[in-house]
């Protein structure tokens, strides 16, 4: 008997309508990911890509079909409660870090963890796997940092850091090594598969270089 899918794209639609007219970026995209599963997106630029990430991830919501987690559908939820479930369950790793440049490196680590609003101040706990997560990256010295201070391949190792703060089950990256040399960015993938292994997480790589491709289980290719 088949597992059933842990995350489910089912005819997932997503169109813009610009000046010129409406362009569609996914026409009834269906994909089943099973839990503990490493997938791979490649794509030529504008095939959908990262769309399809941010539809998975629940971060945009699609003109048709849907997305299911265990078999529920997140886009019949409320707004607040996709970005609870979200906050708690699904990591992300952006291509272009999205780091808040006037927070240095331990508080934009913390930053999902203040997104649950289960605490004010930083607990004791949270600041210690903060701060492990932070060691297993190799940014443990750079707590008091500021982003700008820090290399491309710092940058996106701290985005990997903060993405796992909350222990999601779900980790995604968009082109983590898109901005990076070839060897920094062989640095920030030993540690984004191993800190996805440890725990057996699900993990969505959005990516065009086959090198990584070939380090997942399996690929899915649009356009």
């Amino acid at each position: 008997m088949t597992e059933p899918a842990y995350v489910e794209a089912v005819a997932l639609e997503k169109f813009y309508v610009m000046p010129h007219g409406k362009v569609e970026v996914l026409k009834g995209m269906s994909l089943q990911i099973q839990r503990g599963e490493h997938v791979c997106i490649m794509g030529a630029s504008g095939s959908g890509k990262s769309t399809l990430m941010h539809l998975l991830a629940g971060l945009d919501t699609p003109d048709g079909g849907e997305v299911r987690i265990e078999g529920e559908s997140i886009h019949t939820w409320k707004e607040s409660k996709r970005a609870n479930f979200r906050a708690k369950h699904i990591g992300v790793v952006f291509q272009n870090y999205h780091l808040l440049p006037d927070l240095n490196v331990l508080e934009n680590v913390l930053i999902p963890a203040r997104a649950l609003n289960t605490w004010r101040e930083p607990a004791s706990d949270v600041v210690a796997l903060a701060k492990s997560r932070l060691k297993s990256v190799g940014l443990l010295h750079r707590l008091e940092h500021r982003p700008v201070e820090l290399s491309g391949g710092e940058q996106q190792r701290l985005a990997v850091a903060r993405a796992l703060i909350n222990e999601p089950e779900i980790l995604m990256a968009d082109e983590p090594t898109g901005n990076l040399d070839a060897e920094t960015g062989d640095q920030v993938l030993d540690d984004l598969f191993r800190l996805s292994e440890e725990k057996k997480r699900t993990l969505v790589i959005v990516t065009h270089d086959p090198r990584l491709a070939a380090r997942c289980h399996r690929t899915i290719r649009l356009g």
